[in-house]
């Protein structure tokens, strides 16, 4: 059976009168989407609301219809471009920075004036923190959404967005913004409607009039805020009920049970794809289905919400992707990218937190056997996907650690996370980490950690102390302490190699690419006095800025080496995301050794983890093809010789934190 047999014939009815002012080929163009998209549509919709599915998934259509008449010519541009090219975000070119508005350039229209600093940075991908308009006062962040149609009035308006992205457009850089949905602010127009006892949008909330039920569901949910938002549920007196509260007392729960919901987030993802982003980061999506008896995360009928939304985007605006902020065990990770029936039907992107936390973890045990056995154990990812990876993003570190992973390796699940801890919060006795403790959960031993990427790493205390070399300093000491400073570069540099040269988007948070340490007043702006989060989201140092290109500096340093590595990076077929990563056996236990088998040629990751000289085995370079490859990240060739016998004893020496991109190309 054709997808257009599967299209109901009133449907046809209703897209002509939305689209009847448009030519015939435009129609055409809409209506051969529709037909192409609609199968996988109403199999979500049919999964979440049953016998309501065809009839939830003609008012999409009409609502989608409407939006792809009102469209700009230049996003329908993109949208055909798009669809000539839907793995346009696995380009290899494609590298990526994140960023609260208000901190990296004060408003949208600031951002227009930092285009220039991200294209050096070798930026394609601008992912803004939370812009539309929160809660008064303490929002999470951003996170409690009260409006969805307009701007926080700080950083400008709608007509605003709409600028930037074409700018950004223009510059080759594709906009990538929050769309919150498992809750809304208490002060949303839902939320306050419901409190005034407006039926329908009391069902837009889980609320319940006494503790019977939540108690059966509070018996295995975790929480996500012991420290100042216990419990799941809150008491509102104008509701008389209890509401679903999974994150704050003032973010409430949506129902996604209810048709009507898809209808409202249909309405605001097709307004901000007019608006011209390109990219909808779906927060919190693992929460939005509720299930007594689990935690409530990563239900199945979470991946049907995704798939009908992916499916409306494919029909009026396909030049945009959506990206699952899923911060889930490494098992259920993959099912954000598609699994099972909904493979290549879910989220285009994914976060890849179980590399960014077993990165933390090298880097902290010096030593790669937990990460090999970590990621050799992930499922292999569809090639339709694509990761994001991540040293660190606005939010805390969660030590996602599996028990099994930890055993098979001979460690404590339990205590390894608690060392890592230790260690990033500075706690652990040789530690020179300067993480915050966020969240610590005594039930639990939970401990996550926040800080930016040069405190975490021990850069901001080598930096200082350096600072405090004098003449009076004796030459011994003052070459320990260049020595310390040098070691924790390299080992900036290493970790975002791991990160540049996985494949996916790797993304920066703003303010590391110029090492920059934690925010020593983070408690003293209103609202963030609880939230030791903001530590990790310093504004950018604008003196920090005007260093970015001088190596004498450490900011200089930091900044050069990753611009390289995105120039580098761009020209490499070889980590087109499409192709995946494989983690080598552990040959020595202080080296990542990773290989992507490109038809265009081998790419091999050599990276030591460790402030040792370590070696990798001539034999395993040379099986991957890359013995006596240049690494192209410094244009050398590490091991001169093309053959075993030059290996000498078959060790091929690998220095302290050396990151090597080795590459063979067909071409």
């Amino acid at each position: 059976m054709s997808a257009a047999a599967i299209v109901p014939e009133p449907l046809y009815d209703v897209v002509f009168h939305a689209l009847d002012p448009l030519e015939a080929s435009e129609r055409d163009v809409f209506l051969t989407r529709v037909e192409r998209w609609y199968p996988d549509l109403i199999d979500g919709l049919t999964t979440l609301y049953g016998q309501a599915a065809p009839d939830a998934a003609t008012t999409l259509i009409e609502r989608a219809a409407h939006a792809y008449a009102e469209r700009d010519h230049e996003l329908r541009r993109l949208d055909l471009a798009r669809t000539l090219d839907p793995a346009w975000a696995q380009d290899p070119g494609r590298i990526g920075y994140a960023a609260y508005t208000e901190r990296f350039a004060g408003t949208l229209r600031g951002v227009e004036d930092r285009i220039d600093y991200l294209r050096e940075l070798g930026v394609t991908y601008l992912h803004l923190m939370p812009l539309l308009t929160p809660r008064p006062g303490d929002s999470d962040g951003g996170y409690a959404v009260a409006d969805y149609r307009s701007i926080r009035e700080d950083l400008g308006d709608m007509e605003d967005l709409s600028h930037l992205t074409g700018e950004l457009r223009d510059a080759g850089i594709s906009l990538v913004v929050d769309l919150v949905l498992n809750h809304v602010a208490a002060e949303h127009e839902w939320a306050v409607r419901a409190r005034a006892g407006e039926q329908r949008y009391r069902d837009y909330f889980l609320i319940f009039p006494d503790r019977t039920e939540p108690d059966a569901y509070e018996a295995t949910l975790p929480e996500i805020f012991p420290d100042f938002a216990p419990g799941n549920f809150t008491w509102n007196e104008e509701l008389d009920g209890w509401v679903w509260t999974t994150f704050n007392s003032f973010q409430w729960d949506i129902n996604w049970r209810n048709p009507r919901v898809m209808e409202e987030y249909a309405g605001i993802i097709l307004e901000l794809a007019n608006r011209g982003v390109e990219v909808l980061r779906l927060d919190a999506i693992a929460f939005t289905i509720k299930r007594k008896g689990t935690d409530c995360q990563g239900q199945p009928e979470v991946h049907a919400i995704t798939e009908a939304l992916r499916a409306l985007t494919r029909i009026a605006c396909p030049a945009v992707d959506l990206k699952a902020e899923a911060i889930v065990a490494p098992t259920e990770l993959l099912q954000y990218l598609g699994q099972g029936k909904y493979t290549g039907k879910v989220s285009d992107l994914a976060y890849h937190n179980s590399l960014m936390v077993q990165v933390w973890s090298m880097l902290a045990t010096r030593d790669t056997r937990l990460a090999v056995e970590a990621l050799q154990s992930l499922p292999v990812e569809p090639a339709s996907a694509t990761w994001i990876t991540y040293l660190r993003c606005h939010d805390d570190i969660g030590w996602a650690i599996d028990d099994g992973d930890a055993a098979a390796v001979g460690l404590s699940g339990f205590d390894h996370r608690a060392f890592l801890a230790d260690w990033y919060s500075g706690e652990y006795p040789t530690s020179d980490a300067r993480g915050l403790v966020f969240q610590h959960n005594p039930a639990t031993g939970d401990r996550r950690i926040a800080g930016t990427a040069a405190s975490l790493i021990g850069l901001e205390a080598a930096a200082e102390a350096w600072e405090g070399v004098t003449d009076d300093t004796p030459e011994f000491r003052a070459e320990e302490l260049w020595t310390w400073r040098e070691e924790r570069i390299h080992a900036l540099r290493m970790a975002h190699a791991i990160l540049y040269g996985w494949g996916g988007i790797p993304v920066i948070w703003s303010g590391d690419e110029l090492a920059q340490p934690n925010d020593p007043n983070w408690d003293a702006e209103p609202g963030h006095e609880a939230d030791c989060r903001w530590a990790g989201r310093p504004r950018l140092d604008g003196a920090r800025a005007e260093n970015r290109a001088d190596r004498a500096t450490v900011e200089g340093r930091v900044f050069t080496d990753l611009a390289r590595m995105a120039r580098v990076r761009a020209g490499l077929p070889q980590l087109e995301a499409s192709v995946r990563t494989r983690v080598q056996d552990v040959d020595d236990p202080g080296v990542l050794v990773t290989h992507r088998d490109h038809p265009r040629g081998s790419f091999v990751g050599v990276y030591n983890v460790t402030p040792q000289w370590r070696s990798v085995s001539a034999r395993t370079l040379a099986e991957l093809g890359v013995m006596g490859a240049t690494d192209v990240l410094t244009d050398t060739v590490p091991f001169g010789s093309s053959s075993l016998e030059g290996a000498g004893d078959g060790r091929v020496p690998v220095p302290p934190y050396a990151a090597w991109w080795l590459v063979r190309s067909t071409d």
